[in-house]
């Protein structure tokens, strides 16, 4: 684990090793990291956010083709929303009431209640919220949402997300004052992704040392 969130933290220098080890193949181990942020609804502190950013700040160096590179980070992320709209929609309402595992209880139960205010906008609008984007498609699902509706926002938002984040790593990742604090940007996107995870966690560890 100590490795693992090296790499993220400073995944502005792993991003350089990546594209000398993988060559063509970094287009898919990206795919794999945007769709497994947004599929996988026990990943939400994967660094979607900062990896946008910095491949698209790679892109300006010629590293990527930052076009096919925003091309395939849609389809990972309107597809990685659509499994986990798929997974919520199987589980149903019971994810409310049932003790699954997997799920924290709290980051789900906030994601609700944005859902609940902000209707079917929660799709595009999370995209911008670390955590909050993992369990977005899955509320949705949970929520029965129109599938056809779902997938406009999903679009929608995906476009906006990725087209955006690239855009700015493209244009502005490697101006001097940005490229000597990214770690700093990057340690900043992780906090906000792991901390309310590593909350909710502690909170079910001294709700269930108070039943004891």
């Amino acid at each position: 684990m100590p490795e693992f969130m090296t790499m993220i933290v400073h995944i502005d220098q792993f991003m350089g090793a990546w594209v000398a080890e993988y060559g063509e193949w970094i287009y898919l181990v990206l795919f794999l990291i945007v769709f497994g942020e947004t599929g996988l609804v026990v990943l939400p502190f994967l660094p979607g956010d900062s990896l946008l950013f910095i491949a698209g700040a790679y892109g300006a160096t010629g590293a990527f083709d930052p076009i096919l590179l925003a091309v395939l980070l849609i389809v990972g992320a309107v597809l990685g929303n659509t499994v986990n709209y798929y997974v919520g929609r199987y589980l149903g309402p019971r994810v409310f009431t049932s003790n699954f595992r997997f799920l924290d209880r709290k980051a789900l139960i906030k994601t609700h209640a944005f859902y609940e205010k902000h209707g079917g906008k929660t799709i595009v609008l999370s995209r911008f919220l670390p955590v909050f984007r993992t369990f977005a498609p899955f509320v949705a699902g949970v929520g029965s949402m129109n599938i056809v509706r779902f997938q406009l926002f999903n679009i929608a938002g995906a476009t906006l997300w990725v087209v955006s984040l690239i855009t700015l790593g493209y244009f502005f990742g490697n101006v001097p004052i940005i490229k000597e604090h990214l770690s700093t940007i990057v340690l900043i996107g992780v906090g906000a992704a792991v901390v309310p995870v590593v909350l909710g966690a502690l909170w079910k560890l001294f709700g269930k040392a108070r039943e004891a």
